[in-house]
């Protein structure tokens, strides 16, 4: 190897003094596109087709100035995947970011609580695919079937978690990518409870909750009001409901409050027919366990905390508002 490595250094050397004596200057960086280009190397890729590759998509100048940075660097793994080149760069270079496997990627960021909407709305940014494939995808609830049969779509399913993406990615792989971290996370919490209404009570009490330690709480009050047969008032679920009517106008009205859509908890008790949003792990965890209490109400606190108070009587809630109206006044 010592020996092999010493005739290349040798050849390339040759071969750098023969190019500087015809002019050409392979420590000038190069650039033949004119904004950025793509280059995808499948596995299985040889040297010498990327180098054909990368000639041709106008990164480097030839493709034997690739060939040399091997020959130079022979013990060096060059990875697969899809490369983006914004700048002139030398064969070198070039060489040694496919050695790294500076691989493109987009990067989506999904939070706790998104719902589908939402995620149409991140990947068409991103400039993948567009907002009405992804939500047509989403909508095919035949993924998660095997493990919910009563989903209505995918919502509820699709993991909140950083995703990296290329520019292949389609909407049906991002959804089976998302649905494929769910159960992960379902896997891992070793619950046999039925996992539809889990993750449907888990998406409201994510909807409801700003603090982490209040969510268990904010699951006993559902839970409580679903034991005896009273709404759950969910103001969320209205929202949801006028979403999947497209006519959500960034506040809840009465009409969206009077709405007969199954997914209106404020006109129909129990919980809706699916998740209006896709829980994290500590909202899951608490509509697995909630709080053991009596609680059957609860209204914002105006100190800006995002916290709540909570009560068991509608006098109490009463009072509770009326606080919260007293306290929101000050703070004009």
């Amino acid at each position: 190897m010592r020996h092999f490595r010493r005739a290349a250094l040798v050849i390339f050397f040759g071969v750098l003094g023969g190019l500087a004596y015809l002019g050409v200057d392979m420590n000038t960086p190069y650039a033949a596109f004119s904004q950025e280009a793509f280059v995808d190397f499948p596995k299985g890729t040889t040297t010498r087709q990327m180098a054909n590759l990368l000639q041709n998509s106008g990164v480097i100048r030839h493709s034997w100035e690739f060939l040399l940075a091997r020959a130079l660097r022979p013990g060096s793994a060059l990875q697969a995947g899809e490369y983006r080149f914004s700048r002139p760069a030398t064969a070198m270079e070039v060489f040694d970011r496919i050695t790294r496997g500076d691989i493109f990627y987009y990067e989506l960021l999904v939070p706790e609580g998104a719902n589908m909407f939402d995620i149409a709305a991140a990947v068409e940014r991103l400039g993948i695919f567009s907002a009405s494939d992804f939500l047509e995808a989403a909508r095919d609830p035949a993924s998660i079937q095997d493990l919910d049969p009563q989903a209505p779509t995918l919502e509820g399913y699709l993991f909140p978690d950083t995703y990296r993406l290329s520019r292949h990615t389609t909407p049906g792989r991002l959804c089976r990518l998302m649905t494929g971290a769910f159960r992960s996370v379902w896997r891992g919490l070793h619950s046999g409870v039925p996992v539809h209404h889990v993750v449907t009570l888990a998406s409201l009490v994510e909807k409801e909750s700003k603090r982490a330690d209040e969510r268990s709480a904010i699951a006993s009050v559902f839970s409580n009001r679903l034991a005896i047969g009273m709404k759950l008032d969910c103001d969320p679920t209205t929202i949801y409901a006028a979403l999947l009517a497209g006519a959500y106008r960034g506040v809840i009205h009465k009409s969206d409050l009077a709405s007969s859509s199954p997914y209106n908890t404020y006109q129909h008790a129990g919980l809706p027919p699916g998740p209006i949003a896709n829980p994290g792990t500590a909202s899951l965890h608490a509509a697995l366990h909630p709080a053991d209490t009596d609680y059957l109400y609860f209204v914002a606190r105006a100190d800006g905390s995002g916290g709540h108070y909570f009560s068991s009587s509608l006098a109490a809630q009463e009072a509770n508002i009326a606080r919260y109206r007293r306290a929101a006044r000050r703070r004009r």
